[in-house]
């Protein structure tokens, strides 16, 4: 069986066949289940660039002369009765449109953190970096938090036999300051948005937003190498860069309050889902500022810092995906299950 799967992101959108061949799909939990999707193509198109999703599926589907029998798709954007508005660019993406494209019966549409969730069982151990082990009997239901082109959540709700992912838009609920430098922060951004979500400073927008209210309310100088680069390119790369060569001391208090503010709305996302389970930390952020995440306490006591249900806390286990494939994958054994 040929499975076309697809990870549309704000920035790039990925595509990939693969050939379903024997083995375990769904597994019982979350430990890695044996491979059974031999990559067959693979292609990233930038998302802004195209005018539509089914216009990069009809060139890659030609390209490489793809007889696709299933389908599988994450988008990020909340995804009703199969169609889904993409959140950071001007699409609008439905699944009978797509099945149509594809002469096949149907189209698995879900949302890119769904399609993480999926993924993780098709994961190896090493395709993890633990930052807290948590216990060692962890078990229960999960969760997903992933901050890229903007900021996602899923949960994997444990029903006694098998993990099931569930989506959800929690990367949109209002931004809770934790101390005095985040109610100002939060203040900061309400003079330029009515409603300031966790997405607008867990993101890549969101860490040159934490950049330009440090800057601008006097608590660094700005150095004109970063102010240079900011103008050009990705200036969410140009502030990470500058702050893990240690260059740019601005820089540095950024990505510290990033990370702070992404280690706290895990933690967020962990109670809400009582992801005893594990919470995986996905995206495309987490595996640039690896040494943010590993070397300082921050994130993790973030992640902790909950009062009474701190000792509940301890015990989930903290994992970054490391694996840029997590969504592809999820997305086509999302596809396989729904047509077995």
């Amino acid at each position: 069986m040929l499975l076309l799967a697809g990870d549309i992101g704000g920035t790039n959108t990925r595509l990939a066949a693969y050939e379903l061949g024997e083995g375990q799909l769904a597994g019982g939990g979350l430990t890695p289940t044996p491979q059974v999707l031999r990559p067959v193509a693979e292609e990233t198109f930038p998302s802004a660039a195209q005018a539509s999703l089914d216009a990069i599926v009809q060139v890659f589907v030609a390209t490489h002369s793809l007889r696709v029998e299933h389908a599988g798709f994450g988008v990020a954007g909340p995804v009703v009765h199969g169609r889904a508005q993409v959140t950071n660019l001007p699409w609008v993406v439905d699944s009978t449109n797509l099945a149509r494209t594809l002469g096949v019966a149907s189209v698995s549409l879900i949302n890119d953190l769904e399609a993480i969730a999926y993924g993780i069982p098709a994961l190896a151990a090493e395709d993890f970096l633990v930052l807290n082990a948590g216990a060692p009997d962890a078990t229960g239901n999960a969760a997903v938090i992933a901050a890229g082109t903007g900021l996602g959540v899923a949960g994997l709700y444990w029903d006694g036999v098998i993990h099931r992912p569930i989506a959800s838009e929690g990367g949109h609920i209002d931004f809770g300051p934790a101390d005095a430098l985040q109610a100002e922060l939060l203040q900061h951004l309400q003079r330029r948005w009515p409603h300031v979500s966790y997405e607008r400073v867990v993101s890549g927008p969101g860490l040159v937003n934490l950049y330009e209210f440090l800057r601008d309310t006097g608590r660094g100088t700005e150095q004109p190498a970063v102010a240079a680069a900011l103008g050009r390119g990705d200036p969410a790369a140009a502030i990470t860069s500058a702050a893990l060569a240690g260059t740019c001391a601005l820089c540095q208090q950024a990505l510290e309050l990033f990370v702070a503010i992404y280690g706290a709305a895990a933690g967020n996302v962990a109670l809400a889902f009582k992801a005893t389970a594990g919470l995986y930390i996905g995206g495309g952020i987490a595996p640039k500022i690896r040494p943010a995440l590993e070397q300082r306490s921050t994130f993790v006591d973030a992640f902790l810092a909950k009062g009474r249900l701190e000792d509940l806390l301890h015990g989930i286990p903290v994992r970054v995906i490391m694996n840029d494939r997590a969504g592809l994958l999820g997305a086509a054994r999302c596809a396989a299950l729904r047509a077995a």
